[in-house]
């Protein structure tokens, strides 16, 4: 039975991920009601997000054409946030982040609300097709907060893709995933050699994120972009609701 639950919050936070992001406010409370300690469900999980984090990168694979370049220079920002991140979580306590993170995701809402207005007045005023240094740093930012918790890292980063860049919300949403799974697949490996991972925890949570980010690409993709606002908005607020209570 414990095992069918992890397995079905596998499947609902991998489509979940992909098409906004914060899954593992899911599979996360999964682990610890299953009885993991704290560090080992948020290892495991990380690890599990993998295979979810890669069928959402291939099912968003036409909108991610002509992102190469861009998410190349991303994409260093992404690992080595990660790594600093990932590193954080094995050294400090769990509560060092618990301040910060409701108002990083609260913030990111907010830039997702803003985000068609602030595009307009930014009309003409960006100057670099990748977002320059102050996407680059926050990006870094992103990927260390994806290395130590990560739950609705995806929110945030589309608040800071769709701020720096001039694109549509869904190739937004395609180069969210990439940089996502970059953030998840580093710390995981990181975990893997130096942290306590319950395998078995980590492949069920991997066999449902894997389904369910094949879905959640397939329904993602078709969503119009106010929808797909508002379904970020609306995941945004629970995570912080979840995070605070």
């Amino acid at each position: 039975m414990e095992a069918v639950a992890v397995f079905a919050a596998g499947v609902g936070a991998g489509g979940i991920n992909v098409i906004v992001g914060s899954g593992s406010l899911i599979t996360f409370p999964t682990l610890l009601a299953v009885g993991l300690p704290p560090v080992v469900a948020n290892v495991s999980n990380n690890v599990g997000l993998i295979p979810g984090g890669v069928t959402g990168v291939l099912g968003y694979r036409p909108e991610l054409t002509g992102q190469r370049s861009r998410l190349l220079r991303l994409g260093v920002a992404s690992v080595i946030g990660s790594l600093i991140g990932a590193v954080l979580l094995l050294r400090l306590p769990e509560r060092a982040f618990q301040v910060i993170v409701p108002v990083l995701i609260g913030a990111a809402c907010v830039l997702v609300i803003v985000q068609p207005k602030l595009n307009g007045w930014l009309a003409g005023r960006r100057t670099h097709p990748h977002g320059g240094p102050w996407l680059w740093l926050t990006v870094l930012g992103a990927g260390v907060y994806g290395g130590y918790f990560g739950a609705a890292q995806g929110v945030v980063l589309i608040g800071l893709l769709g701020i720096f860049l001039d694109e549509e919300l869904q190739r937004i949403n395609a180069a969210k995933n990439f940089l996502s799974l970059l953030v998840n697949l580093t710390a995981a490996i990181l975990f893997s050699l130096v942290a306590h991972v319950d395998w078995l925890a980590a492949l069920l949570v991997a066999l449902g994120t894997g389904v369910g980010g094949y879905l959640g690409a397939r329904l993602g993709r078709r969503l119009p972009a106010p929808v797909l606002r508002a379904v970020i908005v609306c995941i945004g607020i629970v995570a912080i609701v979840k995070l605070l209570t």
